[in-house]
């Protein structure tokens, strides 16, 4: 019986590369091969660092206390679909918060992550920006790739016609924020800046904005980085002087010891229970606050 090699922060850095970066598996696998030292063990290992499709669901998708639907919204170039799910014991008006995917698209785990959020208390909508290309696939590599292939300012467009659509619904009080994660992270921190009604802003282990974009932010801002994301952190610094020197209501928070995708409970070998669980509830008290 093959003997589990323990997964080291080598073949975590080569996933991320490969997911992030290069896009090429083949190249990934004999990468991991060479640390792990088998193409059996890396055969064993790579499903651990990928996420596990099978284990995204923490809130069932009938769930008694939530309301969820599919939905299409009017964006510049075309409908958008999405996920919306909200409290059924919702009294009065709520805030909308837009649950923003990672470079997979639309998954199981984001619609979760937005019946969680809808838990909280809060109308999420979860958009698909794949929409544009035909929807988000089963195959999340090739979902990485058709992520690649968008164009940065429609999706901007499209993100900010997301906000516009969930404000305007009759349920939701009229003040929404954004969260996002990995790809979506970054898509916050640009849709902060693209949009003067977004009222909050969360960004987990997201690419920062230019740094002279940064006085066109109106949102409350959240930032949630990994300690050992050397990719990702490499732009902290000029992020958090930016915010400072223009004044903007921020808060940064890194979480030392543990992986980009840390809240991602359905990739083994980079969630972090108690980093995901902290980041989970400063993000939920910071909407709270500011969407009320």
């Amino acid at each position: 019986m093959l003997e589990m090699p323990k997964i080291t922060q080598a073949m975590i850095d080569a996933y991320d590369e490969y997911t992030h970066l290069t896009l090429d598996r083949r190249r990934f696998m004999e990468r991991l091969t060479a640390l792990v030292g088998s193409a059996a063990g890396a055969a064993a290992i790579a499903p651990l660092l990928a996420a596990n499709s099978a284990s995204a669901q923490i809130v069932p998708e009938d769930d008694g206390r939530l309301t969820t639907e599919e939905v299409s919204f009017a964006a510049p170039q075309g409908q958008m679909e999405g996920y919306l799910a909200w409290p059924k014991a919702a009294q009065g008006k709520s805030g909308g918060v837009v649950v923003i995917h990672e470079n997979r698209g639309l998954n199981p785990h984001i619609r979760d992550v937005a019946r969680r959020m809808a838990l909280e208390g809060f109308v999420a909508l979860a958009p698909d920006f794949l929409t544009p290309a035909g929807g988000t696939p089963a195959d999340e590599d090739k979902a990485r790739e058709m992520i690649g292939q968008l164009d940065s300012a429609s999706t901007i467009a499209n993100a900010v016609a997301a906000v516009a659509y969930l404000s305007g619904l009759e349920r939701v009080n009229g003040k929404v924020g954004a969260v996002g994660f990995c790809w979506g992270g970054g898509l916050v921190n640009q849709l902060a800046v693209a949009d003067p009604n977004l009222k909050a802003a969360v960004a987990y282990y997201g690419a920062q904005p230019p740094a002279g974009a940064v006085p066109n932010i109106k949102a409350a801002i959240m930032l949630h980085y990994a300690g050992l994301d050397q990719r990702i952190n490499a732009g902290i610094d000029a992020y958090k002087k930016a915010l400072e020197a223009n004044g903007k209501d921020f808060e940064i928070f890194i979480y030392d010891g543990v992986n980009h995708a840390f809240n991602n409970d359905t990739s083994a070998a980079r969630y972090d229970k108690a980093a995901a669980e902290l980041a989970w509830s400063r993000t939920v008290a910071f909407l709270k606050k500011h969407l009320g």
